[in-house]
């Protein structure tokens, strides 16, 4: 018996070690990172991401009307299945990557996406483990609570 998780979507990535390829034509004026609002699990992600980043990255849910309008290059189902990092360029990262290029971006830990770039093996267990989070994210936001709480 399947888990629902919070957009009712089974979150399987197939690991790449590469950007998705996708560019979108109306690319935002600074970093996008469009994530699921309705995961307790990634807004709290999030939360800790815009303190450690600062004002150098813009957050959306992809629940909000405007992500669809703004980027039909992207499937509305690509939304539920990773976070999605848009850049100014109009190249878009999902995944781990996202991950990594969204701290990067935000001038932290610049080291993690060096190793995703340069070790294949580190950028395929960085995706298998986003993968396993996103698709059982009601265990690891439990893990997150306990192990994570606000100060």
């Amino acid at each position: 018996m399947k888990t629902r998780v919070c957009s009712s979507l089974h979150h399987s990535i197939t690991p790449s070690f590469r950007s998705s390829g996708l560019r979108v034509a109306s690319p935002p004026p600074k970093p996008l990172l469009i994530f699921d609002g309705e995961c307790g699990f990634c807004r709290r992600c999030v939360a800790r991401r815009r303190r450690a980043t600062g004002d150098a990255l813009d957050f959306l849910p992809f629940q909000d009307e405007t992500a669809a309008r703004r980027f039909p290059e992207i499937p509305p189902a690509n939304f539920a299945n990773a976070l999605h990092l848009i850049f100014p360029d109009g190249s878009v990262h999902t995944g781990a990557e996202a991950v990594f290029r969204s701290l990067a971006a935000g001038g932290v830990k610049r080291t993690l996406l060096w190793c995703y770039r340069n070790m294949p093996l580190f950028a395929g267990v960085s995706e298998w483990l986003y993968g396993q989070v996103a698709a059982h994210r009601r265990f690891f936001s439990k893990l997150d609570r306990f192990f994570w709480r606000p100060t």
